[in-house]
């Protein structure tokens, strides 16, 4: 899609905030132009910054083991990240970084016009904008956004990685992700 082309040639070029500095590729995400369900992810790992793609490393590993148990490709879906460049040492993206990046975002959103929003974690919260404390405030929620002119429907789970060292959260994530998928399939398109 010409739109998301244009994105991402947009994001290629970006130097908004210090992460264009030491990135190898930007990850401005990949997948299904006219997905029901859009994955929001944290920032791209050492692996996705070396290939330019999203969630290929252990996270995203997890993460597609996950959607496929509950019945769902990746082929299916479209994946980005709150910020499009790898923070150095994997740190989380700080909050003016998730900012610069917010507006590529939204657009994204609005091209593919998803469904429903799978966020991933408290960045890819913080990057729709959503309020909260803890993330157990809006964990398995279904939450109404309204992001520029358009409306949305999102809902936070953990982040994989989460998941992946805590094998005491797989069971919820799983839940969450089906709860997703159902969600979605509800929807009018």
């Amino acid at each position: 899609m010409e739109e998301l082309e244009a994105i991402a040639y947009e994001i290629k070029k970006c130097t908004l905030c210090e992460l264009c500095l030491k990135r190898k590729n930007t990850v401005p995400g990949e997948g299904n132009t006219t997905a029901k369900i859009m994955i929001i992810g944290e920032a791209p790992g050492k692996n996705e910054d070396l290939q330019g793609r999203p969630f290929i490393g252990m996270s995203g590993k997890f993460l597609t083991k996950y959607l496929e148990k509950a019945g769902l490709t990746r082929e299916r879906v479209f994946i980005t990240n709150a910020v499009k460049c790898r923070p150095p040492n994997n740190r989380k993206p700080k909050k003016e970084e998730i900012e610069k990046c917010r507006p590529y975002l939204v657009r994204q959103l609005s091209v593919i016009k998803p469904g429903l929003i799978l966020a991933l974690g408290t960045s890819a919260a913080s990057s729709l904008g959503i309020k909260f404390k803890h993330l157990s405030e809006i964990k398995s929620r279904v939450l109404d956004l309204q992001l520029n002119d358009k409306k949305f429907k999102c809902l936070v789970t953990f982040h994989p990685s989460f998941p992946m060292r805590f094998p005491s959260a797989r069971d919820s994530f799983f839940k969450d992700i089906q709860n997703a998928i159902n969600l979605s399939i509800k929807l009018p398109t």
